[in-house]
């Protein structure tokens, strides 16, 4: 079983626009809303390749009970920890030619009992588990050494890890350990304070990060891919050229096919190439959504992978 937590997941609330353009009017086209935060992403995602997961998650208020709502249509288990303030909304605005505006919500304070409660429920799920994707922001309240416990606590359960997480949440996760860590190129510039312009800045970062900690790095690139780094070795997984609707997500479907794909066979090359093609595949839909297996196997045929180092 794979399993995936969310501690601070939101309302998806998704606009399509004409246009965005700085100073001037858009009109809203259509609107939808849905569950949303990395790690249940993670686990649509997982759910949709046939894979078994379990979606950890916190939940309060009136947006909370949206949530619950949503994710009682999901078609995989969910195991919420009850909090008592509302959870966050997120906003995401694309236009008709590909132009995305994210605005996310920072999210409900968690107190320290709410806290201890979601840490007893993994821990609770870890002995039936193979993995544990810990996915996204940490919420006011939350302090920025929570996920770091929580890996040491799957390590010592024999359970492999999954870090996608950004600022001091990632600094300190990296340091203890995770079996893979996949920052974007974003959050690998915060965690490196280095900015990273060409593709040699992109291996070399792939590279350092994995001095930091983690067994391997999946560096998440947008169009252009990703690097991984294991066992002494760089890759480059280069996607093909797709026209993007939406890139908003493709990365939580990189993570998910990764990891669902080293649970078929356990080849680092061949799931850093799953987890681009369904990054790929993810973009050209609209949304928040994400390509089916069917989707995604068809860019994967297109994926190429290089061995650099």
């Amino acid at each position: 079983m794979i399993l995936t937590l969310t501690v601070n997941p939101a309302i998806d609330c998704n606009m399509t626009v004409d246009r965005l353009v700085f100073e001037d009017r858009a009109y809203i086209l259509s609107t939808s809303e849905s569950a949303g935060g990395r790690g249940i992403n993670a686990s649509c995602v997982i759910n949709s390749f046939g894979g078994e997961t379990l979606a950890i998650a916190v939940s309060g208020g009136d947006s909370g009970a949206r949530l619950e709502k949503y994710l009682s249509s999901c078609g995989f288990p969910v195991e919420i920890v009850p909090i008592g303030n509302p959870i966050r909304r997120n906003f995401t605005i694309t236009d008709q030619q590909g132009l995305t505006v994210k605005l996310n919500e920072i999210g409900p304070h968690v107190s320290a009992a709410e806290l201890n409660r979601l840490e007893a429920v993994v821990r609770a799920n870890l002995p039936a588990a193979q993995w544990l994707l810990i996915c996204g922001s940490l919420p006011p309240g939350v302090p920025s050494g929570f996920y770091s416990k929580l890996l040491k606590m799957a390590r010592a359960h024999g359970v492999k890890t999954l870090l996608d997480t950004d600022g001091d949440a990632l600094i300190e996760g990296v340091e203890a350990g995770p079996t893979v860590v996949a920052p974007s190129q974003q959050e690998a510039e915060r965690l490196l304070n280095t900015a990273l312009m060409t593709r040699t800045h992109f291996l070399d970062a792939a590279s350092k990060i994995r001095t930091l900690g983690p067994d391997w790095v999946i560096l998440s690139l947008g169009s252009r891919g990703a690097v991984g780094a294991f066992q002494g070795h760089t890759l480059e997984a280069i996607p093909p050229r797709v026209d993007a609707v939406c890139p908003i997500g493709a990365g939580d479907a990189l993570a998910a096919a990764f990891v669902w794909a080293m649970t078929q066979k356990e080849d680092f090359q061949d799931a850093l190439r799953w987890g681009v093609a369904a990054g790929t595949a993810s973009a050209r839909l609209p949304g928040t959504r994400f390509a089916s297996l069917e989707e995604t196997r068809e860019v994967y045929a297109q994926v190429e992978v290089r061995t650099t180092r």
